[in-house]
Order: structure tokens, then sequence, then C-alpha cells
């Protein structure tokens, strides 16, 4: 295949193998400069690994990259950032006590004889985030910023070391609704100003809203590349699956129960020692989906938190199943038929280290028939595992495999496979989509739905206000730690949740809170 002179990079043929798995399977991926690409496909797919490949920190069996019509050895990451290559990965490389000017020069410092260059390090920084639009505080610490400034940060860092193509792998998977509008603002700003972009996102509304083409990759293998124009929603979602996909949740109106989950005037302080949930009353019926809506940042953590026993609760009261579980911890909330779902997979849900089988048991690994008196029966907890990763379709490994070599999404069904296979009469779901492909949406829409219908209360926290819509009976809006209204779903809109979360609500109306 002759190279492509008219295009930034060219991909061709490319194929990864790791141990028993085939990621990238001769792949084909060009692009052109100065458009939006999105790079789309199935956890597991191979998005990650095709351009951890182009970044040079994995190198490939088999394969050519031309990039400006050269072509190239990526030999590693700094071959890469020197081609002009840039990536700004799902899980930020940040360092949380330095500032922000200290993690954007970090490696590459203007010096001024032997010592950095402070002045010109941070006049450099101001003229990146201006020119482009990103607005930082230079001297800011990390751990004091919120996640989407650090995107920021991130963004300016590669645009530091001279990137002109730049990788950004799921950067909305864990920013608010206007953190998103501001990012896709950056990247009109970016391609302006003649930079190139890769997009790898689960979210096909994203993807029609801002890219100019879409490559789809399915099984490791390269299936089609599309201008974005001439596609659906659909469109996609069927070119990623290889069947059509639900986009909409079809669920039966509820038929709820009694209280399940009672919780009254609760007041929790965040790490700062500020109160974070002020005086939070709700309740959660068994047979019904309760959604919380609201910007993060606003209280959600620390309300799911105290709730399941991960957080001290200063005053108010929690009730399960009519038992006072307010000072309960973590082990005797999920002993009440409690099942939660974390924001954070990764620090939350899983043991990275562990293998599937491990994880699979975390919180019950004490109970027939996973041990007895003391022993672990590892034929039973292998056994049960693979039922589960079979049942739940999670892709990349077996019940030895380590849960830090699978993709975000099926780390997340590892989750979602142990929660719901204890038949839970408390669902807590915090952000339970959050990184996951359509097709596994799909698919935990319908247990989440499912559960529901065998009568659990669910209670779920998403930043998404599709999924709130479409899966909550009632809708509770929290802002600055408040609940500030509780909608019926059938009198809630993204426009009436936008202006309640934000602390406008200019058609008071809905349940009272009181």
């Amino acid at each position: 295949m002759a190279r492509k002179d008219n295009y930034i990079l060219d991909m061709q043929n490319i194929t990864k193998i790791f141990p028993g798995v085939k990621a990238n399977d001769n792949v084909n991926l060009s692009i052109k400069k100065g458009e939006i690409h999105a790079l789309v496909g199935e956890n597991g797919a191979g998005k990650t690994t095709l351009m951890n490949v182009l970044y040079g920190l994995y190198e490939p069996e088999k394969g050519k990259v031309f990039y400006e019509g050269e072509r190239v050895n990526l030999e590693g990451p700094q071959a890469a950032i020197e081609l002009g290559i840039g990536m700004v990965h799902q899980h930020f490389m940040l360092v949380d006590p330095l500032t922000v000017t200290e993690n954007i020069i970090l490696g590459n410092e203007p010096r001024q004889g032997i010592k950095i260059d402070q002045k010109k390090a941070r006049k450099e920084v101001a003229n990146i985030s201006e020119k482009y639009g990103l607005y930082v505080n230079p001297d800011a610490k990390i751990q004091d910023i919120s996640v989407g400034m650090q995107q920021r940060v991130e963004i300016i860092k590669t645009l530091y070391r001279g990137a002109e193509l730049l990788i950004f792998d799921e950067p909305t998977a864990v920013l608010t609704p206007q953190e998103i509008d501001e990012l896709f603002e950056i990247f009109r700003s970016l391609k302006e100003q003649g930079k190139t972009i890769i997009f790898i996102t689960h979210k096909l509304k994203e993807v029609t809203e801002i890219t100019d083409r879409i490559t789809v990759l399915r099984s490791g293998k390269s299936i089609d590349t599309v201008n974005t124009a001439d596609v659906s929603e659909e469109d996609v979602a069927e070119l990623m699956v290889g069947r059509p996909v639900l986009l909409e949740v079809e669920k039966e109106k509820s038929k709820p129960g009694a209280d399940f989950l009672e919780i009254k005037n609760l007041k929790v302080k965040n790490n700062r020692d500020i109160v974070a949930v002020n005086g939070v009353s709700l309740t959660v019926q068994k047979g019904e989906i309760l959604g919380i809506a609201g910007v993060e940042g606003n209280g959600q953590s620390e309300l799911i938190e105290a709730i399941t026993g991960l957080r001290k609760i200063e005053s108010g009261q929690v009730k399960i199943n009519g038992q006072d579980t307010t000072d309960f911890d973590a082990r005797q909330i999920k002993r009440k038929s409690v099942a939660h779902i974390p924001e954070d997979r990764q620090k939350r849900g899983l043991v990275m280290n562990f293998d599937l089988q491990e994880n699979m048991i975390l919180g019950y690994h004490d109970l027939e028939p996973f041990s007895e008196n003391g022993i672990m029966n590892y034929n039973n907890i292998i056994d049960y595992t693979n039922e589960l990763l079979e049942e739940f379709d999670v892709r990349g490994g077996d019940a030895s495999t380590e849960a830090k070599s699978l993709s975000g999404g099926n780390q997340q069904k590892v989750i979602v496979a142990r929660e719901f296979s204890h038949n839970p009469e408390l669902l807590i779901a915090s952000q339970p989509t959050r990184g996951v492909d359509v097709g596994s949406i799909e698919f935990i829409h319908k247990q989440i739905v499912n559960r529901r219908d065998q009568g659990t209360a669910v209670l779920l926290v998403s930043a998404e206000l599709s999924e709130i819509l479409s899966l909550s009976d009632r809708i509770a809006v929290i802002f600055e730690g408040e609940i500030v209204d509780i909608l019926d779903v059938e009198d809630a809109d993204e426009r009436k949740l936008g202006n309640l979360m934000t602390g406008s609500n200019p058609e008071a109306g809905g349940e009272s809170v009181e």
C-alpha cells in the first residue's frame, strides 16, 4: 500500500499481540491533517492499544507507520513527542503536590544556568493558555483544582512539547456536561490553529457533534472509516457491535412498594472538613429507580459514601429496610443486601493487581460457597467467576486474569457482575456506565431495569443527564449539598434539570422536599 502524503498519519496493517489476545489485527488508520477524527469500538476492540502503538508505548509485531508522509519508527514516547505526537491519557499523568506550571514543564524545564527559569516557564505556559483558550492558574497545585482543569493542564503539557497531533483517550469520561462543552470549544480552537485530534470515546452523541470522520474497530480489526455527516448514532453503534443496538431504555412504568432506604437530615463533611451534604432527606422505594442529578462536586460522592459506610456521618440518620444503619461500616452495610457500583472502579471497585476470581468475591469471600471455616474453596470460586464472566460478557481474560489487564469497560462489567449476582434488595449505582461502550451500556441498563422490576430499590447517580432521564422513575436534583427538588421523570427534561443543577429554578414545582 502506498503512503498517503496528504495525510498527517497513516498506520498500515498494525498487528499487536499479547499472551492469548490479538489486540490489533491488521488495523489501518489514516488521519487527515487538521481534522477531528473519532476512534470508536466496543471495550477491548483495540482502540487504546492502537494509540499506545502510535505513542511508542507498544511495539507492534507487524505494520508500518507514516507520519507527515515519512515512514517512522516509534521506539518510545520520546520519539513520538519529538515527531509532534501528544497523548492525553484517560487517567492523568500529573503529580498532585506540584503546581500547574511545574507539571507542564516537568522533564523539559527552561533553565537559566543550572537553575530552572521560573519566569520563562510561567510566560510560556501563559502564552499557550491564551493562544488556545486553555485558561488555568499556573500557580495552583494539581491537588486543588477540578478534574476539568487537570485535563487542561494535560493538554497544555502536550502543546508545550510541540504536539501537532493530539490523542485524547476517553477525555469526557470524568467531566461534567459543562466541562465537556468547554473541552469541545478547546477542540475547535485547536483545529482552527491547525492541530489534528484523534478522539477515543464511547459517547456517540459526542462523536456526531464534534468529529469530521470516524474509524470503527471491532474485535481488534478496522471495520470502516466514514464521514460523520453521512451516518447516524444508530449506524455507528451497529458498526461497533455488529448488530442493531437499542440506544433508548425500554421499561414499563414502575410499581413501587415500601420504603427501603430512608435518609433524614443527613450532614456529611468532605476530605477538607467542609460540609458537603447539608441536611439531605430522601427515600427510595422497592421497585423504583431514584436518580440523583447534579453537577459533579455538589455532594453526590460524599452522600453515597455515607450511605455505604465509607464516610462518617456528622448528623442525621440512614435506615435500610427499617434498621438504623447510620453507624454501620461498609461490611455491615453490604450484609444488609446492599450492592454498590462505585464511581471510581479502580480505586473503590477493584483491586487492580488481584485476578478476576479474587475480585469477583470481594466482600463475600468469607461466605459459602467461597469459603468454609476460613478455608477458601477455589474450585467453587473459579466456577462462579467463569459463569459470571460469560453471563456478563466480560472480554479479555478468564478467572486467572489480573483486573489491570482488562479494558476499563470490562473492568466495569466485572463490578456489575459481582454486585448483581447476590440479588440485592438495594442497588446503589454511581456512574454505572462511565467509560463503557454502547453495547455494554445497553446491557447494564437492562440489568438495572430488571433489578427494579424484581423489586430492588435503586439509587442511581450519573453525570449523564440522558442516563438519569432514561432510567429514573423519580429524579432528585442536588446543588451545593442540598436537594433542591424531586420530580417524577414525566415532569423532567434536560433544560429543567440543568436549571436546577446550577441553582436556577425559574419554574419551581415538582414534589416538595420538605
